[in-house]
């Protein structure tokens, strides 16, 4: 996984982690297992550290994919996206490089990554 990729599924937790921490709901239930819950001004300074390494391409992309669907960043595992569960083309497969666009699905527009 590259870099890149790396820093946008630490994104995704991040606010998905964000998301949690402001539900109440959630946060009994993390509570109730034992699961300590951290502190929502905490995990928005993650979220901008995190940020700030992003270039600003992929940033707008995440943003706008994020409007679509809750999960941005999803895996492929034998040529399929873990997202929308289509088989992706041959072509789809190949390198990212390092500075090029993001992979992403065909069928969903997700960014993916490979396992």
């Amino acid at each position: 996984m590259s870099d890149r990729v790396h820093d946008l599924v630490a994104l995704q937790d991040l606010e998905l982690m964000i998301r949690d921490a402001q539900d109440p709901a959630s946060k009994e239930k993390e509570e109730a297992l034992g699961f300590a819950v951290h502190g929502l001004e905490e995990l928005q300074k993650a979220r901008e550290t995190v940020v700030k390494k992003i270039p600003p391409r992929d940033l707008r992309l995440y943003e706008r994919i994020r409007g679509k669907y809750q999960r941005v960043v999803v895996p492929v595992r034998s040529r399929i996206c873990l997202g929308c569960f289509q088989a992706l083309p041959t072509m789809a497969t190949r390198a990212v490089s390092e500075n090029g666009p993001l992979p992403t699905c065909e069928n969903c527009g997700r960014i993916l990554y490979w396992l």
